[in-house]
């Protein structure tokens, strides 16, 4: 698998750090949602140029974190296994379509296509989430051919973009099984890791990772997940608010991404 190494410059290596603890923290303190910040940090901080580059390695880099993450939820009891990996498989072959696809669009159309789905997101992040009582949960319950069409569809939609995909899976999860919330977000990191793995090793051989990049952000992101983690008890009460200000700062960021990009499209 080659990929490629791209010549950074001190400052530019911090702020690749500097990005992945970004990441990081805002995963650790809101519980998803922050990878989708991975790529316009990527390419309008560090300064990376190519887009498809930039979505092969923040796979890899979503990829990984999420496998760490998992290993403290599954520690904790907080992973269904066999839901997860049912949800996976049919994940995998719709990831690995994703990316064939995603490789296709040209560079601009891309990114302004991910622009929206930085805005759909943002307004899925406001919802009020339900939380489901574990007392009432029967894991007898369980609607495998729900499981399976949304694993394909979230998995395809993460290897076109180079995303986690979370923010789909854990609603995914819970409709399908009716399984709490904690549950849920602990299940979904297998399929992030295994989606964003799929993505990654699918751009890994077309030469479209930065190896380099992909460990700074490892790295960054690691450090900001503890942090976050922490914050996140710290300011439990104020979920909300800060729910509604990293709303905003990605609807920002993603008008920004629209306008540059709009000439792509052709409209």
């Amino acid at each position: 698998m080659d990929g490629v190494m791209a010549i950074l410059t001190v400052s530019q290596t911090i702020l690749a750090i500097v990005s992945g603890g970004v990441v990081g923290f805002t995963l650790g303190l809101l519980g998803g949602g922050g990878s989708i910040l991975a790529v316009p940090l990527l390419l309008y901080v560090v300064g990376l140029r190519d887009p498809h580059v930039v979505i092969g390695s923040t796979a890899l880099a979503v990829s990984v974190n999420a496998y760490i993450n998992l290993i403290s939820h599954a520690r904790k009891k907080n992973v269904w296994w066999k839901p997860a990996i049912v949800f996976s498989l049919p994940g995998i072959a719709g990831a690995y379509l994703g990316t064939v696809l995603g490789k296709l669009v040209p560079d601009k159309q891309l990114l302004f296509l991910f622009a929206i789905l930085m805005i759909v997101i943002a307004v899925l992040m406001l919802r009020p989430k339900k939380a489901t009582s574990g007392q009432t949960f029967d894991r007898s319950n369980i609607r495998w051919l729900r499981i399976i069409i949304a694993g394909l569809l979230v998995g395809l939609l993460s290897g076109f973009f180079g995303i986690g995909g979370g923010f789909l899976i854990v609603p995914g999860l819970i409709f399908s099984t009716g399984m709490p919330m904690i549950l849920a977000i602990g299940s979904s990191l297998f399929s992030v890791g295994t989606f964003g793995l799929t993505t990654a090793i699918s751009y890994a051989v077309s030469g479209l990772i930065d190896w380099l990049v992909v460990l700074m952000y490892v790295v960054g992101g690691i450090v900001g997940g503890v942090f976050g983690s922490w914050a996140a008890t710290k300011l439990s009460a104020k979920r909300k608010t800060l729910n509604y200000i990293f709303s905003s700062i990605i609807i920002v960021v993603a008008i920004y991404m629209l306008i540059i990009n709009f000439q792509a499209m052709h409209l």
